[in-house]
C-alpha cells in the first residue's frame, strides 16, 4: 500500500515517508496518524480515534497528542498556520486535507486486525504457539526484541518490520520455550530447541526454508542450521555475537545494563529500565523504546531480565561456526556498544561461505525511523529472497 499526497510518498509496506523523493525519518507514532489520516482523506478523524488507533486506547496527554500532530505537519512540509495538508477541525479532530492517490485499494489495517495463533508440540511434549503470515518463500523468525508473538503483534516497529517482510515472504514465528534456571545462568538449557524449530516448521508445512535470527534467537537458529542443514537454505544473523561479555578480553568494569535492570525494572516506564535498553537502541527513536519497555515490564520480572543478561553475557558459540552449511549473511550495527562489530566478524570469519554487512548506526538493530532502516530491510530482503 503506497498513498500519494502533495509531495509525499507514503509507503506502508516499507514503513517509509518520502517528500520530494527523499526519505524522511519519522516516529512510529507519526508515521501510524499519517497512515491513519491518508486512509480517509477529506474525512474527519475524532480524537478518539487518533488515540485507538496510534497509542493502542492507552490514556495520552494533550500536549503529547499535539507534539505528534506537530511532528506530522513539520514531516509532510505543513505547519499549524498554513494546514495544507493536516487540517485541525477545532474541537473534533483532523482531516487530512490533501488529495490523496493510493495503489493497492483499502488500506490493511494491522493494529485492529486479529493475529491467528496455531500451536505445535514441541519435544518435550509443550504447546508451542506459532503464527504465519504474508506470501512467498518460506522464512522463519528466530528471536525479536521482546521474542513474543502477541507483544511483537502490539509493538508500532514490530508492525512495521512484519508489513515489511510479510510483502516479500510467508513469515514464520514462534514462541520459545522457557530455558530459565534462576540459579545458574552459566547452563542455560538449549537441548530440545532444535527438535522445537522442527516441530513448528513441520506444523507450518515448511520443508526448506530460510531463517532469520535476532538477539539471542541465534544460539537456537545455529543449533537448528548445524544439527538440520538440509532444512535451511539460508541464515541471516542479524545484532547476533560470538562469544558473551564473559569471554572479551578487553572488557572491563561492572555489567552497567545489568544494574540498570536491578535499579529499575519493578518500576513501569523507569529512567533506569529505558537506559537499560537505550544502551541497545541509542539512536531511538525514543518513543519506539518506551513502548518497547512498557511491553517487555509487562512481560519479564526482574530475575527474568537478568537471566536473559547474564545468559547472553556467558554464551559462546565459536564450536558451531565451521560446522554451518549454508550461505549466511551477518547484519551489524558499527557502533553497537553491547556487542561490538568485533563480535559480528568473529561470525562472520568462522561460518563457511558468510557475509558481513555493516550498518553504519549505533543501534543494536535498527528500527523504524533510522537512518539506515531501508537499507537494513532491503539488504535483508534480497539476501533471503536469492536462490540457492
Amino acid at each position: 500500500m503506497r498513498y500519494e499526497f502533495a509531495d509525499c510518498v507514503l509507503d506502508v509496506d516499507r514503513h517509509v515517508l518520502l517528500r520530494g523523493g527523499k526519505t524522511v525519518p519519522v516516529e512510529p507514532q507519526v508515521f501510524d496518524l499519517l497512515e491513519l489520516l491518508a486512509e480517509s482523506p477529506g474525512k474527519l478523524v475524532a480524537r478518539d480515534q487518533i488515540i485507538e488507533r496510534v497509542w493502542n486506547g492507552r490514556f495520552v496527554s494533550d500536549s503529547t497528542i499535539s507534539a505528534r500532530i506537530a511532528a506530522a505537519r513539520k514531516a509532510v512540509g505543513d505547519d499549524g498556520k498554513a494546514q495544507r495538508i493536516i487540517k485541525t477541525v477545532v474541537r473534533r479532530g483532523l482531516q487530512m486535507a490533501a488529495e490523496v492517490r493510493n495503489d493497492a485499494g483499502p488500506a490493511r489495517d494491522s493494529n485492529r486486525s486479529a493475529q491467528q495463533l496455531r500451536y505445535a508440540r514441541g519435544s518435550a511434549g509443550q504447546a508451542i504457539a506459532f503464527a504465519l503470515s504474508g506470501d512467498g518463500p518460506p522464512v522463519l523468525r528466530v528471536g525479536s526484541i521482546v521474542y513474543d508473538l502477541e507483544a511483537e503483534w502490539r509493538l508500532t516497529s514490530e508492525r512495521a518490520y512484519l508489513r515489511a517482510m510479510e510483502a516479500r515472504f510467508t513469515m514464520l514465528r514462534y514462541n520459545k520455550r522457557d530455558q530459565t534456571h534462576w540459579d545458574d545462568p552459566c547452563h542455560t538449557n538449549y537441548e530440545g530447541v532444535a527438535e522445537d524449530i522442527l516441530a513448528v516448521t513441520r506444523a507450518a508445512g515448511f520443508d526448506r526454508f530460510a531463517i532469520v535470527s535476532e538477539f539471542g534467537g541465534i544460539f537456537s537458529a545455529l543449533r537448528f542450521a548445524t544439527q538440520y542443514p538440509d532444512r535451511v537454505s539460508r541464515l541471516a544473523i542479524v545484532g547476533g555475537w560470538a562469544e558473551g561479555r564473559d569471554h572479551r578480553e578487553d572488557v572491563e568494569g561492572p555489567d552497567s545494563i545489568r544494574t540498570l535492570i536491578i535499579e529499575g525494572w519493578k518500576d513501569p516506564g523507569s529512567g533506569y529500565a529505558v537506559g537499560s535498553l537505550l544502551s541497545y537502541f541509542p539512536e531511538g527513536p525514543l518513543d519506539t523504546v518506551r513502548e518497547i519497555v512498557r511491553e517487555m515490564q509487562a512481560l519479564y520480572s526482574v530475575e527474568q531480565k537478568l537471566y536473559q543478561r547474564d545468559s547472553g553475557n556467558t554464551a559462546s558459540v565459536l564450536h558451531l561456526l565451521p560446522q554451518v552449511q549454508c550461505p549466511t549473511l551477518v547484519l551489524h550495527g558499527r557502533n553497537s556498544a553491547v556487542h561490538p562489530l568485533s563480535e559480528a566478524r568473529k561470525l562472520a570469519a568462522g561460518i563457511p561461505d558468510a557475509s558481513l554487512v555493516i550498518l553504519e548506526t549505533a543501534n543494536h538493530i535498527p528500527l523504524p525511523g533510522n537512518d539506515v532502516y531501508d537499507t537494513y530491510i532491503e539488504t535483508l530482503q534480497e539476501f533471503l529472497g536469492g536462490g540457492e
